[in-house]
């Protein structure tokens, strides 16, 4: 009977490719994790940097000196913060003594959705500023609130829980004292809900939002 014959050398030189397939394979999956854990890296650094920014803005770092991003605790409160997850509250201090609040909250009911707002609260209770982190607005409702041009959010300012009462937290077409945007009032009454509700929140806890770890 016959034997079949094959090259000595086909075994050896299968396992070396075969070898040399699996290196580069693995150096591409430890080049694709450090691409990703820099990108990540990299990613992260931007977003605090950009938040640290928009912190900075709402409360000049010459008011306090304490670290913001590090003096921070988290709560959850979703009927007044509108979130299930725990909400962000940063505190500014001065010489140990407590100067004002920024807290990170949702305003649920824009007409895009969910609007997550960013409002700093001297200790005394009145609105030092409001910026709008993120939204799903169309752009002509969220050019309103986006563009530097556009000072509606600048409205907040030195407001609180009694400043105006209670119907004044609102539109003027539902007999508040905040202007609307052109043609649109969802959004507004959204952004002024959520305001208000971040007030009477700080108002009720404000001793307990300082004295917590």
């Amino acid at each position: 009977m016959a034997k079949l014959k094959f090259p000595l050398w086909l075994p050896h030189k299968l396992g070396k490719n075969i070898f040399a397939a699996a290196c580069v394979a693995g150096l591409a999956l430890i080049m694709l994790y450090l691409t990703q854990s820099l990108t990540a890296a990299r990613i992260d650094r931007n977003e605090q940097a950009w938040l640290n920014a928009q912190i900075n803005a709402l409360i000049p770092a010459a008011s306090h000196d304490n670290d913001l991003l590090a003096d921070r605790l988290q709560i959850s409160a979703p009927e007044s913060l509108g979130t299930d997850s725990p909400a962000t509250i940063f505190r500014a201090r001065r010489n140990g003594l407590p100067v004002a609040v920024v807290i990170n909250s949702i305003a649920p009911d824009g007409y895009g959705g969910p609007i997550e707002l960013l409002v700093a609260i001297d200790y005394d209770g009145e609105v030092l500023g409001v910026r709008i982190l993120a939204h799903h607005e169309t752009p002509g409702i969220g050019d309103a609130f986006e563009r530097p041009a556009s000072h509606w959010l600048e409205n907040f300012k030195g407001h609180s829980t009694t400043n105006p009462d209670t119907g004044g937290w609102n539109v003027r077409k539902d007999g508040g004292e905040f202007e609307q945007f052109t043609s649109a009032t969802i959004t507004p009454r959204a952004i002024i809900k959520g305001v208000q509700a971040i007030l009477e929140f700080y108002s009720r806890h404000r001793e307990e939002i300082f004295a917590a770890p």
